[in-house]
């Protein structure tokens, strides 16, 4: 069966270009209402981080992030806890480490992510060869697991991981951690390239992706893109939630007017 967050970018991938921002969970007290302002400015989906002391995949913005959030007491309880009342209407997707995911039990935290009303989960740290036990109890759940892959993965690999994944899959424009890049990485399109020749899944790409012009370039070859970093960053600088909005609306704008 597909989740409500496959069918969401399956909706948007009909008539468009997927986008999915990424906001830190717990950073601010307003951050609840940047991701409601967020959803209503052309999100088609949500990636909310529930920040982990060691986010070995993200950048020095999405770790001073993670270290503000966690300094103001954000535990995945209290986020989960404000999501659940959230009506954002589009689905939700939370971040984390598998770390935060086994301390609670996969079962304790996959029903905790349902309760709260999301869709899917991405732990960016959990290598396929170990996601049978997390992915069965996300898929009890209701809970849909996002893989990602890496372009060093080869061609056999990202047919597993295609295989596998549930929501989207979640290419990876390059190597390294999250972060804005002045230019788009060459990896980042052949990535998307690679993935669509072996998946009829929605393929968004992430990391490196920081700009409206780059979100248009990559997704010349992808269904969709993941922006974090450049999101982040305008929480980190207290803007408020019409700032942040305003950000993904130049997004959603730039997606939309590129269509052919």
């Amino acid at each position: 069966m597909t989740g409500r967050l496959e069918a969401a970018l399956r909706a948007r991938r009909d008539r468009g270009k997927c986008l999915v921002p990424y906001l830190t969970g717990g950073l601010g007290a307003g951050w609840l209402d940047a991701v409601e302002a967020v959803a209503a400015a052309g999100a088609d989906a949500i990636e909310i981080g529930i920040p982990f002391s060691d986010p070995v995949m993200d950048g020095p913005t999405i770790q001073r992030a993670n270290d503000r959030a966690l300094g103001s007491g954000a535990t995945p309880q209290s986020i989960l806890q404000a999501l659940s009342g959230a009506d954002l209407g589009v689905p939700t997707a939370v971040m984390t480490y598998v770390n935060i995911a086994h301390h609670m039990g996969y079962e304790r935290f996959a029903a905790s992510l349902a309760a709260a009303g999301v869709s899917g989960c991405i732990l960016p740290d959990l290598p396929l060869e170990e996601v049978d036990e997390w992915a069965e109890a996300a898929a009890a759940a209701g809970v849909e697991t996002v893989l990602l892959a890496a372009p060093t993965a080869g061609d056999e690999r990202l047919g597993r991981i295609c295989a596998r994944s549930r929501g989207f899959v979640y290419g990876v424009g390059l190597m390294g951690v999250t972060g804005v890049r002045a230019e788009l990485a060459a990896s980042a399109k052949v990535m998307a390239a690679r993935l669509k020749a072996v998946t009829d899944r929605p393929v968004l790409v992430g990391v490196g992706v920081g700009t409206p012009a780059q979100a248009v370039d990559v997704c010349s070859a992808a269904d969709g893109v993941v922006v974090g970093s450049a999101v982040v960053q305008r929480m980190l600088d207290d803007d408020g939630p019409e700032e942040v909005a305003g950000l993904v609306a130049e997004f959603r704008a730039a997606l939309d007017a590129a269509r052919p």
